[in-house]
């Protein structure tokens, strides 16, 4: 069998969260994928060569019957609740009719991500709307496999840009009672582990799967849980008054959000999320981490994600969130800045590899003297160290107060913080070019430590601004 015969699978939501995740762990397990969008270029770029990107609408029966067309197996990761207080009927009617449209294509098999929560405990409008979309699957007669997952952990998932906004931002967290509700959280990989399994079911009639990690535990030991790995002292106060309509408008004040979805989350948190039923463990081989591993193993990607990620690139796309502080990216705040010189990478990027020691910082170097004494009276490693060739680094040198941490020859020299700051901190520098000229970008990148974090990047960032500006220029005439 070629290529082209291989069994075709149609991936909805490719450009969310969860559907992102599968997009790659499909295509790197070798199935043939056609993923269905309303905005293809969203798309752009991110798809393996095998991979085809098709325009449709689950709202749209004509697109859903095209991009159905020779499938076997379809993913159904789409909700909602964003659509205003009508998403309940708008999660219905999309899944009827794209199980219809499945039905008449003649699919083998349906899978799909819902929630946990027993239906008689009085479910919130979120999760009720969740199993909703399970029924209306399968009311069409085709075989869902439906998995039910309580809070997802992973660098980047909604759920975890709250936790990690509420830990960082509020020391003292005055808290409703769903704190204290029972969760199993599960990680993001073990859930993609699980959708990528259920493609390789044998057919038969469709199954409901309870997926959760190792750990039964409450929202507050989350919370406290992702404060210990990030060294800080959080205090926890449960209060009976804050609604869900309070809670929303509190958490949309310190985490990324917005209102109506905080509410109907926060509403959500209210029902215990514990899975009952264990068959999922019989039936797919992923044995399920706990809840220490799994935050553990969402910040180790999240620092593994973020170093691989070309800042000039997320930058000219407009990624981000601009402020007066620089760009945010998840919890890190980056300031970057270009500047172009005439000659060719080789000579634009000589002044970055000598930078720090006896060569200075190109601007102000009073400036980095004085930030190095202040950091020797805090305990720190200061100026002291120098750097021990003026002409050439490798990674794991020492270069005063940072450390190298990526260096590649001619194009790009990354430096790690190893002075006394809130949080974490590097310094990047990027050289692109010919013959004639060269772009030279500088990106500072702050990784702030709770309020204090926050507290010093905005309270440094005129001064840091004056400096970093101030060495680029300078190193722009240190070429020319």
């Amino acid at each position: 069998m070629g290529p082209s015969d291989d069994p075709l699978v149609l991936l909805t939501g490719a450009t969310g969260y969860v559907g992102g995740r599968l997009l790659r762990a499909l295509e790197n397990a070798g199935h043939r994928v056609r993923c269905l969008a309303r905005r293809p270029a969203y798309l752009g770029g991110k798809t393996g060569f095998r991979t085809e990107v098709v325009e449709g609408d689950v709202f749209d029966r004509k697109s859903l019957a095209g991009a159905l067309d020779g499938v076997r197996t379809a993913y159904y990761l789409i909700h909602s609740l964003g659509a205003g207080a009508s998403f309940e009927e708008a999660d219905r009617r999309a899944a009827s009719g794209f199980a219809e449209a499945a039905r008449e294509a003649g699919l083998a098999r349906i899978i799909y991500l819902g929630g946990l929560g027993r239906p008689e405990t009085g479910l919130s409008a979120h999760l009720r709307s969740r199993q909703e979309v399970g029924e209306a699957l399968r009311a069409s007669g085709v075989p869902v496999v439906e998995f039910r997952a309580s809070i997802i952990i992973g660098s980047g998932s909604l759920s975890f840009e709250i936790i990690r906004a509420l830990v960082e931002r509020v020391p003292v967290m005055v808290a409703p009672r769903w704190v204290r509700t029972l969760t199993q959280p599960i990680a993001i990989e073990e859930v993609v582990q699980y959708l990528v399994a259920a493609a390789e079911l044998e057919p038969g009639p469709g199954r409901i799967f309870e997926i959760g990690g190792a750990d039964q535990v409450t929202y507050g030991d989350i919370l406290l849980e992702y404060a210990r790995q990030r060294g800080l002292r959080r205090l926890i106060v449960p209060v009976p008054v804050l609604t869900p309509r309070l809670s929303s408008l509190w958490l949309v004040l310190v985490t990324p959000v917005h209102a109506r979805a905080g509410r109907l989350l926060i509403e959500g948190l209210r029902n215990p999320t514990l899975v009952e039923d264990d068959a999922a463990l019989t039936a797919f081989p992923v044995r399920p981490m706990g809840m220490k591993q799994a935050i553990a193993r969402a910040l180790e990607n999240e620092d593994q994600e973020f170093a691989e990620t070309r800042w000039s690139d997320a930058l000219s796309s407009g990624a981000g969130v601009r402020s007066w502080g620089g760009v945010r990216f998840g919890a890190r705040l980056v300031d970057s800045r270009v500047v172009r010189v005439a000659a060719p990478p080789a000579r634009a990027f000589a002044p970055i590899r000598r930078i720090g020691g006896a060569t200075g910082w190109y601007y102000a170097n009073w400036l980095w003297r004085l930030r190095g004494f202040l950091d020797t009276l805090a305990g720190g490693v200061g100026l002291r160290r120098g750097r021990k060739n003026p002409e050439w680094v490798e990674v794991g040198d020492t270069l005063d107060f940072w450390r190298v941490e990526a260096f590649q020859p001619g194009r790009r020299l990354r430096l790690a913080a190893e002075m006394k700051v809130p949080g974490r901190a590097w310094l990047e520098f990027e050289v692109e070019g010919d013959a004639d000229s060269s772009t030279i970008r500088q990106t500072a990148i702050f990784d702030p430590a709770g309020l204090a974090g926050l507290l010093y990047w905005y309270a440094a960032y005129p001064l840091h601004r004056l400096m970093f500006r101030g060495m680029l220029d300078g190193i722009a005439r240190a070429v020319e």
